[in-house]
């Protein structure tokens, strides 16, 4: 049984403005527990579509809520949240979308996914196992070079060259097949600086995000939303780490300027005006969800809404 708890929930349906009969894109499935939220708070010609790229996560939600006729889940990832949500909307416009980002408990607590350095499993980290390569395949045939990048880029690493060197050496001797055995180099590599959180968190974050293409996921769903959204709709988003709410941050603050190149002239086109205005700030978790659970301390909401533009 996996210990599954969705963070910000009340935060992120309050952010929603949830109107009963709207229709809503859960643009990260997980394992459901916004998309119930969302559906106890629709009336009965309310709609959700939820996405997501886990077969798994897919397969949680056709069998617990395939018979709530509101609701629908498509197999795939927000980055193509304009492909999957365009044909079910029929021409109607979304009142809310939201993405709840990175990896799940379930994912996570799976050794065999390959997410986790806590127990063995192969080196998989993919979040749609049906595509993409493996963490196993990248290692085996990167340099050391692009392999510091990506540790220093997305896991902001300050050892990433020392542990990039370590990995290599032991890939010399022998193929690295396991998060264990990855686990292990990393740990080495870094016995010689005391370390406040496990020495193998941010160079297996780097590689699950650089396998997934997550950041330039999420660069593709936010810009996508804007042509989805009905005026007075609202886009949330809950991030987990500085680069993902480094993207959401810029996001939101490029919108809700407008284009940059008309600032200060008395006719702005419509194409170049606000798209978004900012609702509250960051939203952070409250101290007792933190000690309810701890895997939501570094989670941050940030909420907008749609204005009246050329979309």
């Amino acid at each position: 049984m996996y210990n599954h708890q969705p963070v910000l929930v009340a935060e992120a349906l309050e952010g929603l403005a949830v109107n009963e009969d709207g229709w809503y894109v859960d643009g990260t499935y997980g394992r459901g527990g916004h998309s119930i939220e969302i559906l106890a708070r629709l009336g009965k010609h309310g709609k959700l579509l939820a996405l997501d790229k886990d077969p798994e996560a897919v397969e949680h939600a056709r069998r617990n809520l395939a018979t709530d006729p509101r609701f629908s889940i498509k197999h795939g990832g927000f980055e193509h949240v304009h492909k999957h949500v365009a044909p079910w909307l029929e021409g109607r416009l979304l009142a809310g979308l939201l993405f709840d980002l990175g990896v799940s408990s379930p994912q996570l607590q799976s050794p065999e996914r390959g997410f986790s350095f806590i127990e063995d499993g192969p080196l998989d980290m993919r979040m749609n196992p049906t595509e993409g390569i493996t963490a196993e395949e990248w290692l085996r045939q990167v340099n050391e070079a692009e392999l510091a990048d990506v540790l220093r880029r997305f896991g902001e690493e300050p050892r990433a060259r020392q542990i990039s060197r370590a990995i290599l050496r032991a890939r010399a001797q022998a193929p690295i097949t396991t998060t264990g055995q990855l686990a292990e180099i990393i740990a080495s590599a870094s016995r010689s600086r005391p370390r406040r959180i496990n020495p193998a968190t941010r160079a297996f974050q780097a590689i699950r995000i650089h396998v997934n293409k997550e950041l330039r996921s999420l660069e593709s769903g936010l810009e996508a939303c804007l042509s989805l959204l009905a005026v007075g709709g609202r886009l949330c988003v809950i991030s987990f780490h500085s680069l993902e709410d480094r993207i959401v941050k810029r996001f939101m603050a490029r919108q809700v300027k407008g284009d940059p190149a008309y600032s200060g002239l008395p006719e702005i086109p419509l194409e170049a005006r606000p798209t978004l205005k900012l609702i509250a700030g960051l939203i952070r978790p409250t101290q007792r969800e933190v000690d309810a659970n701890p895997k939501s301390r570094s989670a941050r909401l940030r909420i907008a809404e749609k204005l009246g533009t050329a979309f």
